[in-house]
Formats: C-alpha cells, structure tokens, sequence
C-alpha cells in the first residue's frame, strides 16, 4: 500500500530508483546504459535534478544593454524571460503570468517599459512587481501577492547564468575567477555579430560527449584542425614537445599582456585554460587570420589563441583576440537538443567593415553541422537492442569519463535530497 501511494505522490518513483542503481553500478569508464540516452521517464528526471537544480548559462549581458531589454528561453517546460531594469540590474524570472498563466514575453528578444500579458494585460513592473490588475479583480485584491515568480540569475565577465532551483549550488569562486579572466575583453564593450540555432536530433548528453573530446576530429572536422589544438594541456599524454615549447613562447607574450592563462578547474563542472592555436594562427577562421579588424577589449594583439571556457551541464566557449564563440545547449526531448552558437566581436566594430559576419561564423557553422550529424548517427545507434556501453579512451575520452562522473555524481545527490535512502556507491 505504501508502495501505491509514493508512485501516486510521484510518477516517477520507479524511475528514480532504478536510476540511482544503474548509476551506482555502473562502469566507471565506459559510456551510460542506453535509457539515459533515450527513455522518456529517465529525461523527465534529466530536467528535474540537473536542468531545474544547477546554474545554467543562459545567453550574454550585452543582449540585453539597457533598460527594458529582455531575452527569452524555455528550460524544458519552463519559460523563462530575463530582463534588464532599473541601474542595470539584471532580472530573470519565470515567464507565466499570475493571472491565468499565459507567456508574458513571446519574442526572443525584446525591449519594453513594462512586461504586459498579452492575453488580459496585467502589467508588471521590470522588477517582477504586479503594478495593474484592471478593476475587475475586485476591491479587496492584493497587487503585492501577485509579482512575477523570481528566477535565480547571476552574472560574471558578460556571462547570464540562472538556476530553477530555491537553493543553487555553490559558484562564487568561477564567477570571480571567469571575470578575471573575461578581464581583458571588457565585456561591456561587446555585441552579437551572428547567431544560429540548430536541432539535433540526439540526447543533450551525447551533444556534450560529443563536445568533451577531439578523438574525432581529425576524421570530421578539417576546418576546425586549420586553427584549434586537439588538447590544451601541457601535461596531456598527447602533448608534443613542440606543442609545449609554443605554449612557453606564448605564456610569455601573454604574461607581458597580463593575460590571464593558467588552467583553472572547479570540480567537473567547470574549466577555464588559455592555449595557443596552431603555430602562426591566431583566429578560428578558415585562413587562421582574424575575422574581425577590430580587436576585443584592451587587447592590442591577435594572437591570443583561445581561452576556452567549459561550464556542465550546458555550455563551452572559445574567446580570441579578435573575437569569441559561446555555445549554449538546451534539451527539447529525450532525442532532441537545440544548439545555440554566438559570435561576439567589440561593440565598435562595423559589419561589412571590420568583419564579414559569414566569414566570422565559416568555421563552426562547418564544425556544428558535423556534430549534429555524428550525434545524430550515435543516438541512432544507441537506439539499437545490439547497444551496450562501451569502453571510453582514458587518453583522448578523459574529458568525457569527468563529464559522466560529474552528471552521475550530481544526479545521485540530487536525488538523495528527495530520497534520503539513495546512497552513492562506495569504491
């Protein structure tokens, strides 16, 4: 009986408990066993402990410059909407009226004096407060029980990051060190040259497998390997002794800059590292020469190669001197993600002057469309009843064995504060 009543309480008991075990005995090296990848249930619970609990990069603040601006994004069934308002501050806020529950904001983006429902215009300030109702709603109603339900956001060195849940985890140590090293872009300085969006038709997860390794590249990606370095660590097996004598040569220009470049790490979650693109190289364009005339912030050369930025569970970047990529991933369905892709130049810079917008983005449209279509072709896969998870490279794969660890480690935690029984594995 008590059994009955918790799967009343919650659906998806049964779920959750068969999660927490095929993640306590799972291989630690190897990939996940096939529902993670494609059953419904086992992606309800993808939203709920990690895209509903952890901090999210949701987009830039140079999206939304002034006042009144806003910018929309749905997490799962969540609509969200995050809104520049009065001395700058940054608001984010869940974007369902208190009325009946209608979408305030429809648009993408936006600038408005207020946020208006469309449906019956109750009308709320920037700040989320319920300012008109109409006189129907009667003499005895609350204005002040009414305000937009807030969204938990924060911002560092341009970067917007939300988090659904009423207690976030901890990130005050990366947004200070992101802003150090986002120092030198001067990140108020800077603007959306180009944007895409594209469908893949695969798990979140596998996107972001995809994305943890270069074991690939050099059979699916000949216009990144014109620029990018298959590694970005000295102490990678894989590192050359070339490869470490121009990373000398390069933290030497960079000190001289006060560039900031040592390779930082928070846990699994995040990573920050500056490394030098290939050797005479200084921008992800199809020539290595920069895509944009004007360069970011205070720097005064191009020849920065590529501070790149990991944040779990949704987002990698790659800054340059010219110009900079930020990657945003959203899940759609257990088989479906939306990859978002922004280039960045200095604010100053005049189109069709300073940069070709399609030169600018050559390269990674190239480079995005490949992943879709490996992540597409491993989801199909997967899908197959031949599928059994399979063995991770500890040399080329170690970024995606971290990857694994932290969403299993992170899932049974969340877990745990729902259902005190579920343990991590020892050992």
């Amino acid at each position: 009986m008590e059994k009955s009543v918790s799967m009343m309480d919650d659906p998806l008991a049964a779920a959750r408990e068969s999660m927490a075990k095929m993640l306590q005995e799972r291989a630690h090296t190897f990939s996940l066993p096939q529902p993670f990848y494609n059953d419904a249930r086992l992606f309800a619970l993808d939203m709920q402990e990690v895209f509903e609990k952890e901090w999210l990069f949701a987009g830039m603040t140079c999206e939304i410059p002034s006042k009144g601006n806003f910018m929309t994004l749905d997490i799962g069934d969540n609509p969200i909407v995050i809104v520049r308002g009065s001395e700058g501050t940054i608001h984010a806020f869940h974007n369902v009226c208190r009325h009946r529950g209608s979408r305030l904001c429809v648009k993408d983006k936006g600038k408005v004096a207020k946020l208006v429902c469309p449906y019956h215009q109750w009308t709320y300030e920037l700040d989320g407060r319920l300012l008109f109702a109409g006189s129907d709603m009667g003499s005895d109603f609350d204005l002040d029980q009414f305000g937009l339900k807030p969204v938990s956001v924060c911002t560092a060195g341009g970067f917007i990051f939300i988090s659904l849940s009423d207690e976030p985890p901890a990130i005050d140590d990366f947004l200070q060190t992101l802003e150090h090293y986002l120092e030198p872009y001067q990140m108020d300085n800077v603007k959306v040259a180009a944007e895409s969006s594209i469908v893949e038709q695969a798990n979140w997860k596998l996107v972001i497998e995809n994305n943890r390794e270069c074991y690939h590249c050099n059979g699916s990606h000949p216009e990144l390997l014109n620029s990018l370095q298959e590694f970005d660590d000295t102490e990678d097996p894989r590192a050359t002794p070339a490869y470490k004598e121009l990373v000398a040569c390069k933290q030497a220009d960079w000190d001289e800059e006060q560039i900031p470049y040592q390779l930082k790490r928070f846990g699994k979650r995040n990573r920050l590292t500056r490394t030098p693109l290939l050797d005479g190289i200084v921008s992800m364009t199809m020539d290595g020469k920069p895509g944009c005339k004007k360069l970011m912030g205070r720097l005064s050369s191009p020849d920065m190669g590529s501070l790149r930025i990991l944040h779990l569970p949704n987002s990698w970047n790659h800054f340059m001197g010219d110009h900079a990529v930020v990657f945003r991933v959203l899940p759609l369905g257990p088989q479906q993600t939306v990859v978002t892709t922004k280039w960045l130049v200095h604010k100053d810079a005049v189109e069709g002057i300073d940069y070709d917008p399609d030169q600018l983005r050559r390269v990674w449209d190239a480079t995005n469309d490949q992943d879709r279509q490996l992540a597409e072709e491993n989801q199909r896969g997967i899908n197959s009843k031949a599928y059994q998870p399979g063995p991770y490279s500890k040399t080329y794969e170690f970024g995606v064995i971290d990857f694994i660890d932290w969403y299993a480690t992170r899932i049974l935690e969340n877990l745990d504060r729902e259902a005190p029984t579920l343990q991590l594995a020892k050992g």
